[in-house]
């Protein structure tokens, strides 16, 4: 679908990024633009409007040329130039250039959509487990919003394992945070954690140290999930604050 000259080039120079720039303008889409404006809320980048699987798109293609050189000239303006940059390092294989840039992009993250995109993209990481998932609970640890989410989303995508459970769980109690964007990703991580390992989480559910709003949106969460029976949900609504 997505062929401009310009993606599969092997060097990478200001001029052909502002090619890339002009290109993905033309990819707008008004409508999704209004639509995904209202859900991604407070970003500092300016919103063109195009759905992520055309960025995906943009991005494997990307992936084939001279990654380090794109990302060397690569920009902040737009939402989506940032998305690309997170999806284009997902394409990563070398795993010691991919932790550097890993590390760089976490930066540039300030919403919930790239965080989320980003982090369910990437594979490498699972052929490293201990290393990054040791990351993982270090920046779920942190207090800025948008790297703890990072670290939560993480290991919901990657790392929830029997073995891991109880530093997971652990991480949970420890991290004592009020901003929406990382109870949130507590919660979402608590339901994926108990449709795995429904008997672990419900005594977690039972006794943590969750505030009000994050224990009982983990447990709407849950009812919300076609993996839970009916009757585990009702009994899960005793455990609400």
């Amino acid at each position: 679908m997505l062929t401009p000259q310009f993606i599969t080039v092997k060097t990478w120079n200001k001029d052909v990024y502002k090619e890339f720039i002009k290109y993905i303008l033309s990819l707008q889409d008004i409508k999704y633009k209004k639509f995904h404006n209202s859900l991604v809320l407070n970003s500092k980048y300016e919103m063109i409007g195009i759905r992520v699987p055309i960025m995906r798109d943009v991005a494997k293609k990307i992936a084939k040329s001279n990654i380090e050189e794109f990302l060397k000239y690569a920009q902040n303006k737009y939402y989506e130039e940032v998305m690309i940059q997170g999806l284009v390092i997902s394409h990563i294989k070398d795993e010691k250039l991919f932790y550097k840039y890993f590390i760089k992009f976490i930066n540039k993250i300030d919403n919930w959509a790239i965080c989320d995109s980003f982090c369910s993209s990437i594979k490498i990481v699972r052929n490293y487990e201990e290393k990054y998932f040791k990351e993982s609970v270090k920046m779920a640890l942190k207090r800025e919003e948008f790297v703890s989410r990072v670290g939560l989303v993480m290991i919901l995508n990657h790392f929830i394992s029997q073995k891991n459970l109880d530093i997971i769980f652990d991480a949970l109690n420890k991290i004592q945070s009020d901003k929406f964007y990382i109870n949130m990703a507590e919660a979402w991580l608590v339901c994926e954690m108990y449709t795995k390992y429904p008997k672990e989480t419900k005594e977690f559910l039972k006794n943590n140290n969750f505030n009000k709003f994050t224990q009982n949106k983990a447990i709407s969460k849950i009812h919300d999930s076609y993996r839970v029976s009916k009757e585990e949900k009702e009994l899960l609504n005793e455990y609400r604050k």
